[in-house]
C-alpha cells in the first residue's frame, strides 16, 4: 500500500529450485489452485474493521478487526471473542465484506459463538465498538479467483500449503493421495501427525512459489531421515504484529541437525509462549536489535482515563521476546490503537527525523504517523515504558516484565468487573497508583526483571483536561468536535421536539429521514439526551449506521453540558 511502510520478515529464504532438484520433484501447475494468478495487494492495516463469517458458526456474519498480516493473509478476531479463536483469512476470502454490507443485504451483525458478555448487551457492545473506529475500506476487499475446474492434481506434485496446527506456518509439501474432489497434503520431512484432506480448491493451498511472490515466510522442510525423532512446532497462534504480521513457533531437533528457520520475534498471546523468556545480554553496547525482552500487559489493571476500557480487550496478554525497538513499537501503536483519542497518545512522544519506531494514528478523518526514537538498551527501554506509563496515568503495574498471576495489589481490581463502574474515576486512582509506586530495577536478564517503578508527579494533566468520559454511557467521548448547529436555547434539555429536529437534520443531512419518528414518539430534548442505543434500534426501529450516528450526537451534547 503506497505511503505504508512494511517489515519485511527476518527468514532464511526457501530456494524451490535447488529443492526440487535434489528430491526430483514437480511442482503443482497453478491451474490446480484456487488462487488469483497474480497474488492480490494487502491495503488493510492492523486495527481495521471489517465484517466476516464466524468460522465455527457459519450462518453469522460478526464484526471482525485486523490483528496483524502476512503478505496478504490477515490473521482476524471476532469482537466479543478472545485470543484463543482468532483465525486467518486471504484478503480476497468471499467470507471478508466491509463494515455495512451485511444491513445492506437484509442481514444483521451476529455475537460471535463465546460472546463474552450478556447476548442482551450486544447492540450497544456493538455501538461502542464501531464508534471512531477506523472502518476497512472497500477497495481492500478483492474478488474470489475462480474455482479450477475438477481436481487436476497429482500424486507426487509438490505445493506450498497452511500448516493447521500453526496456521501462521505456510510449509513445503507433497501431494500424497488423490481422491475424487480430495486431495492428501504431506508436509515434507515431518511425522504424519500434521497431514490432512482437503478439497482441491481449498484457499490452504498454494503454488509453488507464492511465498516468495507475496513475501511471505515459508518454513523449511525437516530432514527426512530424522523424521522420526522431530516433532513439527504446535500450539495456538501468536498475535501478530502491529506493522507485519509475525510470529514465532517452537521446535525440537537432534543434535547436529539444523531445525527450520522461524520467523522473527512478534507479539505472541501467553499459552504460545508462555514458557518462553529473554537470554540476550543487557550490555549497554550491545546492538538493539540483538536485545530481546518480554512485556506483559495487564489489561486488569487501571488503565487511566487515556485508553478505551472497551478497546483494552484487543491488547494481547504479553509482546515478545522481541528485540527492544519492535517492543516499544508494539506497546505504544497498542496503546494508540485502544485510546480514547490517539491524538493524545501521539502527543506524549517528540517526533525524531532520525528514529527507527514508526507510529500511526487515525483522527481528523487523516492517517497520522511519527518516528520517534528507539531505546539503545535494556534499561532505556523499561525506562521508556515507565514513562509511557506516567503520561498515561495508569497503574505502575499495567507492563510488567513478568506476568500477575493474582489481583493487582496496587490498583486492588478484579479484572474486568469494574472498568466502567459509575462515580469511579480510573484517573484519580492511577494517579495515587503511580505516585506511590517504587522505582523499577533493571536486570541484565528481562526474564527476572523487577516490576518495581517510582514515577515522579503527573504531567500529563494537561492533556487530560482534553478528555471527557461518560461512565453511564454505552461510549466514550472525546471533546475535539465539528462546529454543531445552535439551536435557540444554549441548554440541550429545555429544547421542543422541534429544536430536537432542527439540530439532528442540520447536523446530519442522512439523519433528516428520519426526524419523523422524533415527532411520533415526541423526543424533546430532555428526552433526546436519555436515549441510549438500545432505544433507538428496538423503539425507534433504526438500522445500525443511523443509530451510530445519533448515539455520536448525542455523547457530542452530553460532553458539552457537562
Amino acid at each position: 500500500m503506497p505511503g505504508q511502510k512494511r517489515i519485511l520478515p527476518n527468514f532464511v529464504s526457501f530456494k524451490w529450485d535447488d529443492y526440487l532438484k535434489e528430491t526430483g520433484g514437480i511442482p503443482a501447475p497453478k491451474g490446480c489452485f484456487k488462487q488469483s494468478e497474480a497474488p492480490p495487494g494487502n491495503e488493510f492495516l492492523p486495527g481495521m474493521k471489517l465484517e466476516a463469517q464466524d468460522p465455527r458458526n457459519t450462518t453469522s456474519t460478526c464484526i471482525a478487526t485486523v490483528i496483524g498480516f502476512y503478505g496478504p493473509r490477515l490473521r482476524l478476531r471476532l469482537d466479543g471473542s478472545d485470543n484463543k479463536n482468532d483465525f486467518w483469512r486471504l484478503v480476497d476470502h468471499p467470507d471478508l465484506k466491509p463494515v455495512g454490507w451485511c444491513e445492506k443485504n437484509g442481514g444483521m451483525l451476529q455475537p460471535p459463538l463465546g460472546f463474552r458478555m450478556n447476548a442482551s448487551s450486544w447492540p450497544s457492545f456493538l455501538l461502542r465498538t464501531l464508534n471512531n473506529a477506523e472502518m476497512a475500506p472497500e477497495t481492500a476487499f478483492k474478488s474470489e479467483p475462480a474455482t479450477p475446474e475438477g481436481n487436476k492434481f497429482k500424486v507426487g506434485m509438490k505445493l506450498e500449503a497452511v500448516d493447521h496446527k500453526n496456521p501462521y506456518l505456510i510449509c513445503p509439501a507433497t501431494v500424497g493421495e488423490v481422491k475424487e474432489n480430495m486431495i492428501y497434503v504431506q508436509f515434507d520431512g515431518w511425522t504424519g501427525g500434521t497431514d490432512y484432506w482437503v478439497e482441491h480448491d481449498s484457499r490452504e493451498v498454494f503454488p509453488v512459489g507464492w511465498c516468495a511472490a507475496t513475501l511471505h515466510p515459508l518454513q523449511h522442510p525437516g530432514k527426512k531421515d530424522k523424521a522420526a525423532k522431530l516433532r513439527r512446532p504446535s500450539g495456538n497462534t501468536s498475535v501478530s504484529g502491529v506493522s507485519s504480521a509475525t510470529a514465532t513457533g517452537a521446535s525440537t531437533s537432534t543434535p547436529g541437525q539444523t531445525p527450520p528457520p522461524t520467523p522473527p520475534p512478534a507479539v505472541t498471546s501467553a499459552k504460545a509462549e508462555s514458557d518462553s523468556t529473554s537470554t540476550s545480554s543487557s550490555s549497554s553496547s550491545e546492538a538493539a536489535a540483538d536485545i530481546s525482552v518480554t512485556i506483559y500487559i495487564n489489561n486488569s489493571c487501571i488503565s487511566g482515563p487515556y485508553l478505551s476500557p472497551h478497546k483494552l480487550w484487543q491488547m494481547p496478554s504479553h509482546i515478545g521476546p522481541a528485540p527492544i525497538d519492535k517492543a516499544l513499537q508494539y506497546a505504544v501503536q497498542f496503546c494508540v490503537d485502544c485510546a480514547v483519542q490517539p491524538k493524545a497518545i501521539m502527543g506524549f512522544f517528540k517526533p525524531s527525523p532520525r528514529g527507527t519506531i514508526f507510529l500511526t494514528a487515525m483522527y481528523g478523518g487523516e492517517k497520522h504517523t511519527m518516528k520517534i526514537g528507539s531505546p539503545y538498551n535494556r534499561a532505556s527501554f523499561w525506562k521508556a515504558i515507565d514513562k509511557l506509563c506516567e503520561d498515561l496515568l495508569c497503574c505502575g503495574n499495567f507492563f510488567t516484565s513478568q506476568p500477575l498471576k493474582e489481583p493487582c495489589p496496587r490498583c486492588a481490581r478484579k479484572a474486568e468487573d469494574n472498568l466502567n463502574q459509575p462515580g469511579s474515576s480510573s484517573s484519580s486512582s492511577a494517579v495515587k497508583s503511580s505516585a506511590a509506586a517504587p522505582k523499577r530495577t533493571h536486570s541484565t536478564d528481562s526474564s527476572t526483571a523487577s516490576t518495581d517503578r517510582d514515577h515522579k508527579p503527573p504531567k500529563a494533566a494537561k492533556h487530560q483536561k482534553k478528555i471527557t468520559t461518560q461512565p453511564a454511557s454505552s461510549t466514550t467521548t472525546v471533546s475535539e468536535a465539528k462546529q454543531e448547529p445552535k439551536p435557540s436555547s444554549s441548554n440541550p434539555s429545555n429544547w421542543t421536539i422541534e429544536e430536537v429536529i432542527r439540530y439532528v437534520s442540520e447536523s446530519d443531512s442522512a439523519l433528516a429521514a428520519h426526524v419523523d419518528l422524533f415527532r411520533k414518539q415526541e423526543i424533546d430534548g430532555k428526552a433526546f439526551l436519555l436515549l441510549n442505543s438500545d432505544m433507538i434500534m428496538k423503539y425507534m426501529g433504526l438500522k445500525l449506521g443511523p443509530a451510530l450516528k445519533l448515539c455520536a450526537l448525542i455523547e457530542k451534547l452530553k460532553a458539552k453540558k457537562t
